[in-house]
Order: structure tokens, then sequence, then C-alpha cells
């Protein structure tokens, strides 16, 4: 597992969306600023974790590898997109 090449294309898809940045919000009164809830993944040496409360899942998982593929391929996870559909 090349780590690095990992976060680098973890980064460069936080990029896409804008990571740190607000979009504005409709309310009843008008609008605000909202910053997006970060979504943690968490690399390990035998696994990852993905989310807040993510259950660990070992690369060995045929779950997990397609996750890091979709990271690698420069996409976003397709197991998030059912949690996520207006996107992450």
């Amino acid at each position: 597992i090349d780590f690095d090449l990992i976060l680098e294309h973890l980064r460069d898809l936080n990029s896409l969306v804008g990571e740190g940045s607000s979009r504005v919000e409709r309310t009843a009164r008008g609008a605000r600023l909202r910053r997006a809830e970060p979504l943690p993944v968490t690399l390990y040496r035998d696994g990852i974790a993905v989310g807040h409360h993510g259950a660990f899942r070992p690369y060995q998982h045929p779950a997990t590898q397609q996750c890091l593929q979709d990271i690698m391929d420069g996409y976003f996870p397709s197991e998030l997109q059912p949690r996520y559909p207006d996107g992450v």
C-alpha cells in the first residue's frame, strides 16, 4: 500500500470539492453560510475506516479494495453515493 499516493489522491479530491470553503444554505429567515462536514478516512497499516464511526476494514476485504481503487482512479468512493447522493 502506497500511503503517500493515497493521501495525494485524497488531497486532489478534497480540492475538487473546495475543502474548507462555505456554501449558501437557505433558512426560514434568509440564508447563511455553512461549511461542509468533513468525512474522515483513517488509514492503518492493515486496513481503513471511513467516516466518524466507521468500522475498521482490512485491505483484503473486497469493499475496501473497491474504495481504494475508486480513490486511486480519481473518484469519490462509490460506497458513499447512497449516503451522500448530492456529493460528499
